[in-house]
């Protein structure tokens, strides 16, 4: 059974607002003479329900703009709103308040090793003490099923393949209901049907929640799921597929 979790949860954002706008997004790593930049006016609008995919060649800036994306880093240079909030110079409650709303899926699927599968996925609502206990079994197993990890509930990650690993992450970043979906190669350690699988559950939720989802990706075989493919090298967006929705917005301007 399906838990529903939005009486529970924040409602999604409006479909009349990008998700996530980034102009002229600069970003370097150390001061001085180590200073190394990034990023270069970066501009990006993500809107509810898109499926956009980040591409480009290693170092080219893509995880960067992800983690700023997802208040991971600081944003010093342009400005970023996503979800609402503006992120140059936040405080830290603007950006908890992000973070919570956001279901991250990092390229290592970062459990913890001393938890199961079923308990990995409920720490998710650690940080929504709103929603009741069972509410979060029922989700995190729910989910777990829907990934294919139904026989896995209670097994502990050093019992399981790299593949059900990441799996166990794509079900931890949707269990509470998030209104966006941060995507580092989630389909890196999978095989071809087990990626298919995610890929489409994700999908998923884009259509049905309105939720949109950025992803980095080098994987060719899920580049059919994408309304737009945006492509990064050297710190700047050199190309992007222009979906109907975000040319419409733009004509309307």
């Amino acid at each position: 059974m399906t838990v529903e979790l939005s009486n529970i949860l924040q409602p999604p954002t409006s479909s009349e607002t990008p998700v996530i706008l980034a102009e002229k997004v600069q970003f370097a790593f150390g001061e001085g003479e180590l200073r190394k930049q990034i990023l270069f006016d970066v501009d990006l609008a993500v809107m509810p329900g898109e499926i956009v995919l980040l591409t480009g060649p290693s170092g080219s800036g893509k995880t960067t703009l992800l983690t700023l994306i997802g208040a991971l880093r600081q944003l010093k240079e342009g400005n970023l709103t996503v979800l609402g909030r503006s992120l140059r110079g936040a405080t830290l409650a603007d950006q908890l308040h992000v973070r919570r709303n956001i279901g991250f899926i990092f390229q290592q699927h970062n459990l913890l090793p001393f938890l199961t599968a079923r308990r990995n996925v409920e720490l998710m609502f650690e940080l929504h003490p709103e929603v009741p206990a069972a509410v979060a079994q029922q989700r995190a197993e729910a989910l777990l099923r829907q990934v294919g990890l139904g026989d896995r509930l209670d097994y502990y990650p050093a019992r399981m393949s790299g593949g059900q690993k990441q799996r166990v992450a794509v079900a931890r970043a949707l269990a509470a209901s998030p209104k966006l979906i941060l995507a580092d190669e989630p389909t890196a350690a999978l095989d071809s049907q087990s990626g298919r699988d995610v890929v489409n559950l994700l999908k998923s939720l884009a259509r049905n929640e309105a939720c949109p989802i950025l992803m980095v990706t080098h994987d060719s075989r899920v580049l059919d799921i994408a309304d737009r493919i945006v492509h990064m090298e050297d710190g700047r967006i050199q190309s992007s597929n222009q979906s109907p929705l975000m040319t419409a917005t733009d004509s309307s301007a």
